[in-house]
C-alpha cells in the first residue's frame, strides 16, 4: 500500500568541500551550520518527514544528532563534483517512492544556509500551496540596477548595456538573484520538468539583510556577521 503523504524536506549534504574544508558541519556561531537548516525545517511543521540526503557518515551522525532522519545514504552516481542538485533530489524522490512513500510537496533546503527560518518555509509552502505554480523560491534584489552593470575587456571598463549610459538608476527596472537557500516544489511537476526553475515559479522576496553566500572563507566571516546583528533586531 502506497503511503500518501504531504511533504518532506530534503536537506542536501554532499561530504566533498574543497573551498572550505567539511562546510556542511563547521561550526557556525557556535553549532553545526547544517543543524540551522534542520532546525527551521523541524520548526516550520510544514513536514511529514525532514531527511538529509549525504554520502558521508560523520554528516549522517551529526544530523541525526540534530533531530534528521538518513534513511539511505547518497549513490556514488550522485556524489560526485558534476551531479546537480536536480538530479541529486530525483535520486531521493526515487528511493523513497520505492518504500512506497510519495509526497505531493517537497522542499530543498541548502545545509549551508542559516538564514533559512521557519517563517520563511512556513510562507513559502502557505503560497505555493494557494497557487497553480510549479514550485517557489527565495529571491533577493540586487541592490544596484544590472542594466548599468559594467564588463572589463583588455583592462577597460565597458557597460554591458552602453544604451543605459545616461539612464537614472531609479529609473531602471529592479533585478532579482536566487538566495541560494531553499526550493519548494509540487512533486509531480518538478519529475516532469526535472528543473529547480521553471516558467511557472513563484519568487519570494527576501531582503538582503538575510542572505549571504558561502563559498569562500570570507564569505563565511560576513555570513557570520549578518546572522549576528539579525538575531539582535530579534524581540
Amino acid at each position: 500500500m502506497i503511503l500518501r503523504k504531504n511533504a518532506v524536506a530534503i536537506i542536501t549534504a554532499r561530504g566533498g568541500s574543497k573551498r572550505i574544508p567539511k562546510k556542511n558541519i563547521r561550526s557556525f556561531l557556535g553549532q553545526p551550520i547544517i543543524q540551522y537548516s534542520i532546525d527551521a525545517a523541524l520548526q516550520s511543521g510544514c513536514f511529514d518527514l525532514v531527511m538529509v540526503s549525504t554520502d558521508s557518515e560523520e554528516i549522517a551522525m551529526i544530523s541525526r544528532a540534530s533531530g534528521a532522519f538518513i534513511p539511505f545514504l547518497r549513490s556514488a552516481k550522485s556524489s560526485d563534483d558534476q551531479s546537480t542538485t536536480a538530479e541529486v533530489l530525483e535520486e531521493v524522490l526515487c528511493e523513497l517512492h520505492k518504500t512506497d512513500q510519495l509526497f505531493e510537496y517537497f522542499c530543498c533546503i541548502y545545509p549551508t544556509a542559516p538564514f533559512v527560518n521557519k517563517d520563511k518555509l512556513r510562507e513559502a509552502y502557505f503560497q505555493l500551496k494557494n497557487s497553480t505554480a510549479d514550485g517557489i523560491i527565495p529571491v533577493c534584489r540586487f541592490s544596484y540596477p544590472i542594466l548599468r552593470s559594467l564588463k572589463i575587456e583588455n583592462g577597460l571598463a565597458k557597460m554591458n548595456w552602453p544604451e543605459n549610459l545616461n539612464s537614472r538608476s531609479q529609473d531602471l527596472p529592479p533585478a532579482y538573484h536566487d538566495c541560494g537557500q531553499f526550493y519548494f516544489f509540487r512533486t509531480d511537476r518538478f519529475l516532469t520538468t526535472r528543473s529547480l526553475f521553471t516558467e511557472h515559479t513563484l519568487a519570494l522576496e527576501v531582503p538582503e539583510s538575510e542572505v549571504q553566500d558561502i563559498d569562500t572563507e570570507e564569505d563565511w566571516k560576513i555570513a557570520e556577521v549578518k546572522y549576528s546583528l539579525l538575531l539582535k533586531k530579534r524581540p
